[in-house]
């Protein structure tokens, strides 16, 4: 009888679930995983899933973070794969060159919007979200 209260003394919790990562440090995540993908590719793929997951349950703050690093990762794979095509040509080394640097400025103007706490003005902007 006494193994049974303990486990569901186990079991069922009256406290509430803290989580190991705020919504916050997830979109801190997110723009790090963007960051380590130049090197690895499958980080940004990563950091894409948890941004879409992140998505409902985000604040306003959050939801336009959130929104900005999901478009950067499709448009920039839109640029990268158009990049690729036309590597043959002169045209496809300049956008790939393009898609570095956009990605770039993107996730680093993302991380200082978030280290003060502030949204991203124009999430849906093809550009920087200004």
């Amino acid at each position: 009888m006494t193994n049974e209260r303990n486990e569901k003394a186990l079991t069922t919790t009256d406290e509430p679930k803290n989580a190991i990562i705020d919504d916050r440090g997830l979109a801190f995540v997110v723009y790090v995983l963007y960051l380590v993908g130049y090197f690895t590719g499958i980080t940004a793929l990563i950091g894409v899933i948890i941004a879409h997951l992140q998505t409902a349950s985000a604040s306003s703050i959050l939801k336009s973070h959130n929104t900005f690093q999901i478009r950067t990762f499709w448009i920039g794979l839109l640029y990268l794969v158009v990049g690729f095509v036309l590597l043959h040509f002169i045209v496809g080394a300049v956008i790939i060159l393009w898609w570095f640097v956009w990605s770039l400025v993107r996730n680093i103007k993302g991380l200082l919007a978030l280290n003060r706490n502030e949204p991203i003005t124009n999430p849906e902007s093809w550009m920087f979200g200004d």
